[in-house]
């Protein structure tokens, strides 16, 4: 299905992602997972060739995406809410999607109604464009209009974002039963590892735009490895601060004054020089434009007039 060859994306200095070679056969659901800035919308973009690569390819079912646009007959995807027309109302862009796939609005129809649950009665009917939805009912727009023509590859990044609980339980099921009843190839990214090990046999942890793991996940037996690995993760970031967790210059001379010690000769100093301005009086350096008395200067004046009055 999809077969990634040297593939390679660099931001600046930055490398976003390097995969060597990585298969995803025809009917697999796949789980992307990693911390942030692992490149996983980055490699989303990649495969459906809305990034150009700096080296490699991406081919699916033998087709390169950056040569022809054939695969995308029977590729569907949601990457984020720049993919909706938001000044159309979610039934305009159902037919819309619906018209580009060669569906009638009877069969768009038909196919929006496994997701009646799904939209929970808030989008369809509201008579209002997708712009004045909440981000919730945003991505459940998104993730129908994606699956609405039945693909063969479907890819979904962070598709339980937004959701509310009940909400995130349906569209799981609802994955689930398509992949089953469709053969499709599902790919889904997320940073909830429960979501992720509940819905998806296969997992691959990506690190630093790498694919450092591909997990079987049978009966949710990922989810000790990949806990373990994230936590390893967070206990060395704390280790790391810590160790570069030192005093500073200031802190030092403060922490010596409170042992009964002295602060450092530049610091006495400053001290000394700051004590030495202190009794000398306010000079006013600014000058008023032209035309315009100085505040500064009228002040000083009253305060001169003030002086001569008490003598």
């Amino acid at each position: 299905m999809i077969q990634i060859n040297n593939l390679q994306k660099r931001f600046g200095e930055k490398t976003a992602v390097n995969i060597d070679n990585y298969f995803i056969s025809q009917g697999d659901m796949l789980g992307l997972v990693g911390n942030n800035g692992a490149g996983k919308t980055t490699l989303f973009r990649l495969i459906l060739d809305l990034l150009q690569a700096d080296h490699g390819n991406v081919t699916i079912n033998d087709i390169d995406v950056s040569q022809s646009e054939d695969w995308k007959r029977f590729t569907g995807a949601f990457i984020d809410d720049g993919f909706l027309i938001d000044y159309l109302t979610p039934e305009e862009y159902f037919y819309f999607i619906g018209k580009m796939y060669g569906l009638k609005k009877e069969e768009v129809d038909d196919r929006l109604v496994p997701f009646e649950r799904f939209m929970n009665g808030e989008v369809i009917g509201q008579k209002k464009f997708i712009r004045n939805f909440s981000a919730g009912n945003k991505q459940k727009i998104g993730i129908i209009s994606a699956m609405l023509h039945h693909p063969q590859l479907l890819i979904l990044d962070e598709p339980f974002n937004f959701l509310d609980p009940s909400s995130q339980s349906i569209i799981k099921q609802l994955l689930q039963k398509y992949n089953e009843e469709h053969g499709a190839t599902v790919i889904i990214s997320s940073h909830n590892l429960n979501h992720t090990v509940d819905v998806c046999p296969r997992i691959a942890l990506l690190e630093h735009g790498v694919i450092i793991r591909d997990i079987e996940n049978e009966n949710n037996s990922a989810e000790k490895e990949l806990e373990a690995y994230f936590n390893v993760s967070v206990e060395e970031k704390v280790e790391m601060e810590n160790d570069t967790d030192e005093e500073t210059p200031e802190e030092e001379g403060t922490a010596a004054v409170a042992e009964g010690g002295t602060l450092p000769e530049s610091e006495r100093i400053a001290d000394a020089t700051l004590d030495t301005v202190s009794d000398k009086p306010f000079e006013a350096t600014a000058k008023a434009p032209v035309g315009e008395e100085n505040p500064l200067e009228a002040v000083r004046t009253i305060e001169e007039t003030t002086t001569e009055t008490k003598i």
